[in-house]
Parts: C-alpha cells; structure tokens; sequence
C-alpha cells in the first residue's frame, strides 16, 4: 500500500516591510512574488516610489483579510518644502519657485490648527493612482490632460511641527512634521494645501510611513532580509494580527 504523498499548505500571514525609496509597492510584491513562489500576494496601502517605510503584505489566503487592513490609521514623519511649488506634490516633480514671505512656525501652526486638523476636505493631487471615469489621474496628468478630482474627506488627528525648521540656501523652507491621518490621506496634498495657504507653494521631499495601527516600522525587515530559504521566519501569524487589531475591526475581519 502506497503512502499519500504529503502535501504542504501554502504559507499564509502577514510581513512587514521597510520599504526603500526608489521601488513601487507593486515593485516588491513581484519581489516577495519571486522569493516565495507564491502568486497570493497583496498589500494594505501602497506608497509612493520616492517614499520609504511601512508596508503590510498579506500572503496566501490572508490576503482576503487585507481589505479590512487597508483602512487602518497611519502615521507619517515628512519634510515640507515650502517657497515652492511641485507638479507632483513632491520632491520627484517639475519644481517651481515662489517668491514670497516665509511664514513663522506660529503662523504655520495657526493655519494647521484652522485648516488642517481634524476631519477635513482633501483634493487629491494631480498625479494620483485613483480613478477619475475609469481613467487614472496620474496617466491622465502625463499625457497633459490633468484631471480635478472631486474633494474626499479625510481626518487629521495629529500634525505636528518637529525640531529642525531651516531656511535653505535657495530661500525655501524646509520644514519636518509628524502627521497621524486616517487611510486615504495624501501628504501631498497636506504639504500643497498648507503652502498655498500663505501663496508659496509647498511640496514634500521627504515622506517615511512609520505606523499601520497598531504596527510600527520598527518591527518591519527591509526587503534584502527577505531570502528564498528563510523568509517564513519574518511571517506573521493571522492570530498574531488579529489580536493587535481594535476590537470592531477583529470581529468584522472573523465574522
């Protein structure tokens, strides 16, 4: 009598990931892809290439719970560049100058307050991945046929002004913030709008995502850490997850 040959489960959880500026998120889902040989994979929330921090991958079957982390809180520490504006938002687009009086942190700070905090309407930048009419801003804007996307609302919880505030030596301002926003907002738009709110412009030239919910970027493992032979022992349990989620969004994810 032959034995049944036995067979192995596909790996199923979750990896955090400290993404490098340079690749997209879809980037290192090919990687992981290529690593692991599992086609399964997904991720909560994508950044921008010139971004770095936090990822949340879901492999296997937990990818079906992905939806319910996508709209977690997160958390941003960032440098705004303002004096100048950008056609993207940030540090990768066509940059602008914009003379004009550099506002004090105290100014700075009252417009947050009065404008940036809190639950918000956002406009999305130009070059966004969301569709607009089944087209994507972001292919739209580069073929010079930018699209306006209709507000989206959004909540600020926390925008705070960190140490390190300095002119620069082409007249703009850099300055460092901590922002902690609900999912869907875009730190561009913060940096856009808090610029436009004195008439200079603003973009960003430093985004890191240090926080998902309850996950921190220090737990996460930089993609080179990831190894064919040894990259389970990076992956998260579906428990494991699920017991650090909030309670509403355990049961729903269960249920």
């Amino acid at each position: 009598m032959r034995l049944m040959e036995k067979i192995n489960p596909t790996p199923n959880g979750f990896l955090l990931i400290d993404k490098p500026a340079g690749p997209t998120s879809h980037d290192l889902v090919d990687r992981l892809r290529r690593v692991t040989g599992i086609r399964q994979i997904g991720h909560a929330g994508t950044l921008d290439p010139f971004a770095t921090g936090l990822l949340l991958f879901g492999i296997g079957p937990a990818t079906k719970q992905l939806n319910q982390l996508v709209g977690l809180g997160k958390e941003y520490v960032a440098t705004f560049i303002l004096g100048a504006s950008s056609d993207t938002d940030d540090v990768a687009g066509r940059i602008t100058k914009i003379e004009g009086q550099k506002p004090t942190t105290e100014e700075i700070r009252s417009v947050i307050i009065s404008r940036l905090l809190g639950p918000i309407e956002q406009i999305p930048p130009a070059y966004a991945a969301i569709k607009i009419n089944g087209k994507k801003m972001y292919e739209a804007a580069r073929a010079g046929k930018p699209i306006v996307a209709p507000p989206r609302n959004v909540c600020i919880d926390a925008f705070e002004i960190l140490n390190g505030s300095k002119q620069n030596e082409d007249n703009t301002l850099s300055l460092p913030v901590r922002i902690q926003c609900s999912s869907g907002t875009y730190i561009r738009a913060l940096a856009r709008d808090l610029g436009s709110a004195f008439g200079i412009g603003g973009y960003v030239s430093v985004l890191r995502r240090t926080k998902i919910g309850p996950f921190f970027v220090e737990e996460a493992v930089v993609p080179e850490r990831i190894k064919k032979e040894s990259w389970t022992e990076f992956l998260l349990s579906t428990d494991t997850i699920l017991d650090r989620l909030p309670k509403d969004k355990r049961e729903r994810i269960l249920n």
